[in-house]
Order: structure tokens, then C-alpha cells, then sequence
């Protein structure tokens, strides 16, 4: 979860630090078909992610297990030592203050509060010395930020890691303790008034000395000020006060507001023990509900003979939504999900259960307290404090929807008009299509049109295979190899790999990742994220070495190997794998050596989507698809007339897909800009009519959406969900620089590769996002590519 501001070791305001790390929720967010279901992107907080999440899978405990040490990456830990006089020995946490990687095995909640508390004093302690001595320039400033910060960043990042990955409810309780005090440390930090003024002075003093920094630092210092000002750190006195005030509570209902998604996603369940009730759903569907009914006390269940358990995760709640012919449990589920954290129960009857999780009054004080935030800093409304820094201010954010949604609009209404026709003719179907409906009779329309069944297409994309398909794309464009690690660090669970990138002619490592693939409901939320160990540094680099090198995390929820079968992936699982593996390369292909701008930090937020969503794209070029698409037995490749249906799908309903995510950036946009908490109209009454602006279905009257966006209400994402339409404008004209040269153009990929690799993926926060995209492209972005991507090219043109 995320959008607060990149900022693995962004020293300058280490309020993102806290803020971003409360809010590390990755959302219950899945990528549906068609008009399902909100097509969502996990939020990142220090972190990007993506869409989707997968299977359910039974958690698992990790056995404490011993871990070999490569020289390359020596120490891992080092000798223990005393810090602030508690002995690292004594708790995992503080290990970290010299480890290069986190104990993750040996972390648990009873050593979050202790060691957080000599974390937090020490980082006071430092930030005081720093106040009373502090020098305006970049040694006697900057620099000795980054070093007292990192230890903190390090710490509760991976605290924060573990709460999404290995959630119990004695974590949750640590976590929420220490929490109000590390936002507390992190206000004091962002509004130090030395500190401020000692940024100002950098850049105020002696112009032409500043200028003469090179451009990323003064992006660091600007941006520093600005961050500075948003923090509140020009307040005084009451207004101060209030200010923190508010941040301490919207920390609070932010994390409240992703424990009730999460407790309401987890707690549902629905149980069926007769063959005719889950009529139409695939083998693997049922081998997952019967491995959910095995692990809720049914020790005999089997895919054939049932019981059958279904819940809210997503490959579980999707796989009915498409695949089950039983009308009544697609319904049941539908209003189980749109209620999720509402005062509506799954029939629509209020519960004293529900109400107690219910999220109706977090949405409108979160908005609440946002709003006089923005007043207090001079602003009109969250959203301009949100596109402070952003690309696009609210606008051209409004401009860009605006014009996608004349392009979409009127092909989602054709869409619907041809799906409720194709349900009534050819299906027999009688009445209104329902949104419980279009899943389901869109993809037996997706088959008819396209001979193309997604779920067959599964036994061609393995895990394994998939994984050495893109790491093969990886080394094809930009010159890096990516293998297992020799490094083997304690980990969270027996499936996470960890891996190497390196030089492919030297074998000197550039970067590191752990993968964590499969669903674990009990433990682990739902989503796909990318999120950060360590970011590149050239200040805390190891003696003798250029830079620390950058350590990334990459989750996922997909399908586990299930009955002796290895993972068998949906192609929209693949899309989701290579998505968070764009946002990490960006991490990890990093050149700057000033954190602060190095990999994801400090890029504008609209921004950062752009090389993720860049390389979904791969998977509509043949030789990509074709290298890697094997039969998991058989070793026999895709036949290749399958993958011209997959090229030729790609735009089937894309109108649909188009509008649905319209909905989501202008509720989003408008909800923190024109909408007033303490109006008479209600968030789901403006949600509603933007909904009837983009969409083909109005909404039902149950819908309550808005009570798990959690993008926007437990991430970062406020006033920000545009940004995936605004990065995907910049990610598909890149894509198209590769169409250009032709992509059977072995010499022309490879140059362009590696031009895409030394500007988009290198430069990171140093420069700004357009400068960036023109020094790859050559000029400014064109929405042509998109539309043209998505089918809609012919619609903008009538428009």
C-alpha cells in the first residue's frame, strides 16, 4: 500500500516514514473481469504494487532454520553489540541497527515494542545533536539525516512487512502500540525548525553555490522545503498542535479502516456440498475450495466430492463470479463483497457484527480530517495538497479523465447493449443483467468470440516457467541477470525465494529481491505490492564499496501449488507478476547514489506506475509470450493460434474496463475536492452519480464500494488514484517506442532496452518525471498509444 511519497530512506521528511509505514495496507485489490468487480491496484506505501491477488492457501509456520553467509554480502550479521545499553543479542529488532538484512524468522511481537523504543530514543537523541549543530550545507545537513533515519526506516519498514505478510493479532496489538509514537517522532522530525530552516538557508544563502549542486540534489532540497511546508512545519502554536493532532488520528483510522477490510474479507465463508451448486466451475476452483474446507476442519474434502468452502479471496470470490452457473451464489457473493466493512450484512440486514467493523463513519471523518489539514496549511482542499507534488495538478488530472471518458463511454454502453443481447439469445438468459451477471456471461461471450478459455490456458504458464521467461525479457532488455541467490537470509515462509541481480559479463551483484508468491489468507493480505529493503546509497555504502546496494520485496497472491501440481497461473496473474516486477527494477536499476532520489524515492507520484504497467505490455509480443508459455508435463509449447486469441482479447471489453477505472479516479478526485463531510450528500451518493457519468450499470443500491478502497482511505492513493490512468498515458507511448523499431528487431529491442534502462529505470527521483520521459521518447507524451492499446483509438477520434 502506499502513495504518500516514495521514501525508502527519504530522510527530509520522515513523516512520509511513519505515515507511509502506518499505512502500509496493501488492499484486499484484485484485477476482475470485465465489470465485475472494481479493477483495483494495490496502494504502496514505501512500496508500488499492482492489481490483483490470488489463490488461498493454508498459512504456514516457519521453522527457525540456520542461514549461510556469501562473502559478497557479508555480514549479514554482524558481531552483536550494545545499543542505547540493550544488547542486540537481546532483541532481533535491534540487529538490524548493523544487519544488512532483516531477521525476519526471528522477529516476533514480543520484540516490536522494547526494541522499537530504543530505536525511537536513539533516533531522538541523534536528531537533537543534529538541531544543535546543524550546518546549512550538503555534510553538515543532509547527510547526517540519512544516517540517523535509516536505522528506523529499516526497522519498522520490516515490522510493517510482516504485519501485511504474517499478520496475528499479538503483532497487530504491537504495531498499534508503538505506532501513535513513531508518528510523533516522525512530526517532530518533518516540523524541526532548525531543520528547515537549515534546507532554506542550502538553498537561499548562495544561489549560485546551489546551483552548482548537481540537479538531483537540488530536486532533494526543494523538495525537501516543500515536504517541509506540507508537514506543517511553518505552523506555530495551536495550529501545530491541531495539525498533529490530525496526523496521529488519520493514522489511527487509516489503519483501522484496513484491519476491518481485513477482518471482513477474512471472516466470510460459504460452504457447498452439493455438485449441482458449483456446476460450471473449473477443477482448479474446486481443488481450491476443497483445500479451503480441509484446512477449516473438513479433513476428507476432495475437488470431486466436495464440501466446498468459498471465500472473499480473490482467486476463490473470482473464480465463482466467472465460472459458476448457480445464480443465487454468484449474487451472495457479490453483496458479501461490495458490503465488505458496512452496516449492510451479505443480505442486505444490519448486524451488530458489521456495525462494529463497519467503516461508514471512518470514510467521512477521514475525509473529514483531511479537509481541515489543508485548511490549516493554506490550501482549499486535500487534493491540491495531495498534487502539490504530483505531475498534474488537479486539472489536468480532471482533463486527462475527462477526455478518456468521452473516448470510453459510449463504447461501454455498446459493450453492455452486445453482452445483454449474447446472454439472452445464446444463453437463454430472461430480464436485466445484473453485476453479478457480466463476469460471467462476458466470459462465455469472451470464449464464443475468441475460442479462448483462460482457465485451460493454465497448464501453459507454470511459476517456474513464467519466472525464467521474465527473467530471460529482463536480460534480453537491459543486460542484467537474475538468478537465485547464494545468500540464503532468514525469511518469513519456506515459499519465498530470494535472488540476485547482477552483471551478467562480471557477476558483480547491482541488487537483490526476496519473492514472496502465494496466498495465505490466514496471515497475509491480499494484493500485490512491490515494496523496499533498502534503497541504493553511496553514503551508507560498506567500506571499499561504491554504494549500498538496493534490496527489494516483491508479493503476490497467486495460485499455490496445489494436489502435486506445480502453481498454474491465470494470464492475468502473469500480467500482475511482470507489473510488480517493473515497479521493482526500477528500485533496483537505480544509478543515483543520493537515496533520497535513488530507485522509486522521490519520483512524483503519477509517475511511478510508469515502468510497471511498461512491462505488462510483454506479454502481447510473441516471442516473449511464446519463449516461456510450456506445458508444465508435456513440455509442448502454446500453440500459436493461442496466443493470437490472447492478442486478439486483449481489447474485448475494454470500454468496460476503461469506465470502471474512470469511476474510481474521479470518486477519488472529487471526494477530496468538491465534496463537503458535512454536507446533506453522502459519499456513496456522490460515487453514485460519477458512477452513472462512466459507467454502463448504475451501481446497487447496496454498493458499498467506498467502505474498502482502501487505496484511498488505508494507502496512499487520496487524491492519487488518477495516477494509474496518467502513468499508463506515459507507459504505453514507451511501449510504443519498441513497436517503432520493430519488435523483431533483435538490435533495435536491445538499443531501446537499454535507453529505457539508462533514463526511466536509472534516473529515479533525480530528475523530473516529464524531463525523464523526454530524455527516453524525445518528446512529450501522446495519449495515441493508449487508446490505440486499448482499442479505443477509433472512439476518440468520433469524440
Amino acid at each position: 500500500g502506499r502513495h504518500l511519497s516514495s521514501i525508502q530512506n527519504a530522510t527530509w521528511v520522515i513523516a512520509a516514514i511513519a505515515l507511509a509505514s502506518l499505512l502500509l495496507i496493501a488492499a484486499q485489490s484484485f484485477v476482475f473481469a470485465p465489470n465485475t468487480q472494481p479493477a483495483l491496484r494495490t496502494p504502496m506505501v514505501r512500496a508500488v504494487s499492482r492489481k490483483f491477488a490470488t489463490n488461498a492457501s493454508p498459512g504456514m509456520r516457519v521453522a527457525p532454520r540456520r542461514f549461510r553467509v556469501d562473502s559478497k554480502f557479508q555480514p549479514i550479521q554482524r558481531q552483536a553489540r550494545v545499543f542505547s545499553s540493550v544488547s542486540v543479542k537481546e532483541n532481533p529488532i535491534l540487529s538490524m541497527v548493523d544487519a544488512k538484512l532483516p531477521p525476519y524468522e526471528s522477529i516476533t511481537a514480543e520484540s516490536v515494542i522494547p526494541g522499537m523504543e530504543v530505536i525511537l530514543k536513539d533516533t531522538l537523541e541523534k536528531l537533537e545533536a543534529l538541531e544543535s549543530s546543524v550546518t546549512p550545507t550538503w555534510e553538515g545537513l543532509v547527510e547526517p539525516l540519512e544516517k540517523l533515519s535509516d536505522p528506523l526506516e529499516r526497522t519498522w519498514g520490516a515490522i510493517q512487512h510482516l504485519k501485511m505478510v504474517k499478520d496475528s493479532d499479538e503483532l497487530r496489538a504491537a504495531v498499534e502500540t508503538m505506532q501513535p509514537k513513531v508518528v510523533t517522532l516522525s512530526l517532530r522530525i518533518s516540523q524541526s525548525q532548525p531543520i528547515a530552516n537549515a534546507f532554506k538557508e542550502l538553498k537561499d544563502k548562495d544561489p549560485e553555490a546551489f546551483n552548482k549542486l548537481p540537479a538531483a540534489r537540488r530536486r532533494i532540497v526543494e523538495g525537501t522545503i516543500l515536504d517541509a511546508e506540507l508537514s506543517g512545519a511553518s505552523l506555530k502554536g495551536d495550529e501545530q498542535k491541531e495539525f498533529n493532532e490530525l496526523q496521529q488520528k488519520l493514522a489511527e483510522l487509516s489503519t483501522k479502516f484496513g484491519n476491518n477490510v481485513l477482518d471482513a474479507t477474512k471472516k466470510f465463508t460459504i460452504i457447498k456440498t452439493d455438485k449441482a451448486d458449483v456446476k460450471g466451475l473449473p477443477e482448479s476452483a474446486l481443488a481450491m475450495a476443497a483445500q479451503s474446507a480441509r484446512d477449516k476442519g473438513y479433513p476428507d474434502a476432495t475437488a470431486e466430492a466436495g464440501p466446498w468452502i468459498f471465500t472473499l479471496d480473490a482467486p476463490s470470490y473470482m473464480a465463482v463470479m466467472t465460472y459458476a452457473e448457480d445464480r443465487t451464489l454468484r449474487e451472495t457473493m457479490y453483496r458479501a463483497f461490495l458490503t465488505r466493512a458496512s452496516e449492510f450484512h451479505s443480505d442486505g440486514v444490519t448486524t451488530e457484527e458489521k456495525k462494529e467493523g463497519d467503516n461508514s463513519e471512518i470514510v467521512i471523518e477521514i475525509l473529514r480530517l483531511r479537509k481541515r489539514k489543508a485548511e490549516l496549511l493554506g490550501m482549499k482542499h486535500h487534493a491540491e495538497v495531495s498534487m502539490a507534488k504530483k505531475m498534474a495538478d488537479l486539472s489536468s488530472a480532471l482533463k486527462l479523465l475527462e477526455d478518456l471518458r468521452s473516448a470510453s463511454k459510449d463504447a461501454a454502453l455498446k459493450e453492455q447493449a452486445e453482452l445483454q443481447t449474447f446472454a439472452s439469445k445464446e444463453c437463454g438468459f430472461e430480464g436485466d443483467l445484473q453485476q453479478w451477471d457480466l463476469s460471467f456471461y462476458a466470459e462465455k461471450m469472451r470464449q464464443k468470440l475468441f475460442a479462448l478459455d483462460e482457465e485451460k490456458l493454465r497448464v501453459y504458464f507454470s511459476l517456474p516457467k513464467v519466472m525464467d521467461g521474465l527473467f530471460g525479457l529482463i536480460e534480453r532488455l537491459f543486460d542484467v541477470k537474475v538468478k537465485p541467490a547464494e545468500v540464503t537470509p532468514e525469511l518469513w515462509d519456506p515459499s519465498v525465494t530470494f535472488y540476485e541481480v547482477s552483471d551478467p559479463q562480471t557477476g558483480e551483484p547491482k541488487a537483490y529481491f526476496y519473492m514472496d508468491p502465494f496466498t495465505r489468507p490466514k496471515e497475509k493480505r491480499g494484493g500485490a505490492w512491490m515494496n523496499t529493503v533498502v534503497g541504493r546509497s553511496g553514503l551508507l555504502a560498506e567500506e571499499g564499496k561504491d554504494a549500498r546496494l538496493p534490496v527489494a520485496l516483491m508479493v503476490l497472491n497467486q495460485s499455490p501449488p496445489v494436489d502435486g501440481k506445480p502453481s498454474l497461473m491465470k494470464f492475468r496473474e502473469v500480467e500482475t507478476l511482470f507489473h510488480e516486477m517493473g515497479h521493482a527494477l526500477q528500485h533496483m536499476l537505480t544509478t543515483q547514489s543520493d537515496s533520497m532520489v535513488a530507485g522509486i524515492n522521490g519520483i512524483e507520484w503519477d509517475a511511478v506506475e510508469q515502468p510497471s504497467q511498461f512491462m505488462e505490455n510483454w506479454l502481447y509480443d510473441e516471442a516473449t509470450l511464446m519463449g516461456m508459455a510450456e506445458h508444465y508435463e508435456t513440455g509442448e509449447k502454446l500453440p500459436i493460434e493461442e496466443f493470437h486469441k490472447i492478442k486478439g482479447a486483449r481489447t474485448f471489453r475494454s470500454g468496460s474496463a476503461m469506465a470502471r477505472q474512470l469511476r474510481f479516479a474521479l470518486t477519488d478526485l472529487l471526494l477530496h475536492s468538491e465534496f463537503s463531510p458535512e454536507g446533506s450528500e453522502t459519499p456513496y451518493d456522490l460515487g453514485r452519480t460519477v458512477a452513472k457519468s462512466t459507467e454502463a450499470l448504475e451501481p446497487q443500491n447496496f454498493d458499498r464500494f467506498l467502505n474498502s478502497f482502501s487505496h484511498i482511505f488505508a494507502g496512499g492513493y487520496s487524491a492519487g488514484y488518477y495516477s494509474y490512468k496518467w502513468a499508463e498515458v506515459l507507459s504505453a507511448d514507451c511501449f510504443a517506442a519498441f513497436e517503432e523499431v520493430g519488435l523483431e528487431n533483435e538490435k533495435e529491442i536491445q538499443q531501446t532496452g537499454r535507453r529505457f534502462r539508462d533514463t526511466v529505470l536509472a534516473m529515479g527521483g533525480g530528475a523530473a518525471p516529464m524531463d525523464v520521459f523526454k530524455a527516453f521518447r524525445g518528446r512529450e507524451p501522446s495519449v495515441e498509444p493508449l487508446l490505440r492499446h486499448s482499442g479505443l483509438a477509433t472512439a476518440a477520434q468520433k469524440s
